[in-house]
């Protein structure tokens, strides 16, 4: 059987721009909180409203983000995006105070939001339809590479140079993604704007048919928030705190080994029979994570957690895109990750909230509660009796 070819030079190019975009998010969302006490005289609670003021910008703007790729097509929104945010890293070298790095950061959420809007909306436009699984997992593989060498890269430079020299740094990198944004070859579907229209519709904001597998899928990242904003900390409470740097590590090398097999089984045989598995495994590995009480213990959780949740991303994802016409790819791209991105922001503030009252181990035995409760969802909702909206092979 001869599969369509996924890695064309857009599709690396694209996924070129999507890494460099991440890396540079996570490498600040690292360091600044360090650099706003350090430097600004900043504390704590000050250092984590810089994190969570640039995604509630990107929240903002992916309302709109869809409508407006509709209007001045996907690759100019990328590009002018992606210079807005090269610009917007160059200013960080101009910061002074915490309240203009605050109106920075917002200023930056929203390049960001319509850059993974207009990324994600490409990639799908460009991967053949019947290897949509696959190749969106291949896609997706870019973010989860940041989330790794993103923290590493930032905290390892400032150890050994200003912060200064690392937004220069990110700077030069967003002039290669602007580069590659540039070399991205997209067919534009032409959506007509109907300007008689006397009021403006949800339709012109979100993608309905993606909603509800957006639902699901804010369920999965707001346990993940609880990983990824306090594995850390919880590390360090339980005498861990050395093997903490190899978690994320562990994660990124068991997503990226088993990627290629699991796209491969969304695509022949079908969502069900990859996402129910991914859950359940995602669920085991919160678990193992709150009774862990060695090394093994808190890199095998990593594995786990790396092997379930590092499919889940990409298969909703998916299902989202491929649920919606061809010319929505854009709404069901920012619906997804407006949701997405809620559970992450909802869930990081929310955990930190509760995490003292019920303690680390607990917190994540109620995480791998809530992705128990996404499964069953999702499980609903594949088997509900619209088979014709739901069956993800037919659409293939």
């Amino acid at each position: 059987m001869n599969l369509e070819k996924i890695w064309t030079k857009s599709f690396i190019s694209i996924s070129l721009v999507q890494l460099l975009i991440f890396l540079s998010f996570y490498a600040l969302l690292t360091t600044l909180p360090i650099y706003v006490m350090d430097q600004l005289g900043g504390n704590e609670a000050e250092g984590g409203l810089v994190v969570t003021v640039m995604l509630l910008a990107a929240i903002i703007i992916r309302f709109f983000s869809a409508k407006l790729l509709d209007k001045i097509g996907k690759k100019r929104g990328l590009i002018i995006s992606v210079a807005l945010f090269m610009i917007t890293s160059f200013l960080y070298l101009l910061v002074e105070t915490y309240t203009s790095l605050l109106a920075l950061r917002f200023l930056h959420g929203f390049s960001f939001g319509i850059i993974t809007t207009a990324t994600g909306a490409i990639a799908a436009d460009i991967i053949p339809a019947s290897r949509k699984g696959a190749g969106l997992g291949y896609f997706a593989m870019a973010m989860n590479v940041a989330v790794v060498l993103g923290p590493f890269i930032g905290l390892t430079l400032i150890q050994y140079v200003s912060f200064h020299t690392l937004f220069f740094i990110l700077g030069v990198l967003m002039i290669v993604a602007l580069i590659n944004s540039m070399m991205v070859q997209v067919e534009e579907q032409i959506v007509e704007v109907n300007d008689n229209r006397q009021r403006l519709s949800i339709h012109d904001f979100i993608e309905t048919r993606a909603l509800p597998i957006a639902i699901i899928a804010s369920l999965v990242s707001l346990s993940y928030a609880s990983v990824m904003s306090f594995i850390s900390v919880y590390a360090s409470s339980i005498g861990l705190a050395s093997t903490a740097s190899f978690f994320f590590l562990v994660f990124a090398a068991v997503m990226l080994i088993t990627r290629p097999s699991i796209g491969r089984s969304f695509d022949l045989k079908g969502p069900r029979f990859v996402l129910l598995p991914c859950l359940m495994i995602f669920s085991v590995g919160l678990i193992a994570l709150s009774i862990t009480n060695s090394s093994w213990m808190l890199l095998l959780a990593a594995g786990l957690i790396g092997l379930g949740y590092g499919s889940i991303l990409p298969g909703f994802q998916t299902i989202a895109i491929q649920l919606s016409p061809d010319s929505r790819s854009s709404h069901a791209t920012s619906t997804f990750f407006i949701l997405y991105d809620l559970g992450i922001a909802i869930g990081s503030f929310v955990w930190g909230l509760i995490v003292s009252e019920i303690g680390f181990s607990n917190l994540y035995l109620v995480a791998a509660a809530i992705v128990v409760i996404a499964l069953f969802l999702f499980e609903f909702y594949y088997r509900r009796p619209s088979k014709k909206e739901v069956n993800i092979a037919d659409v293939q």
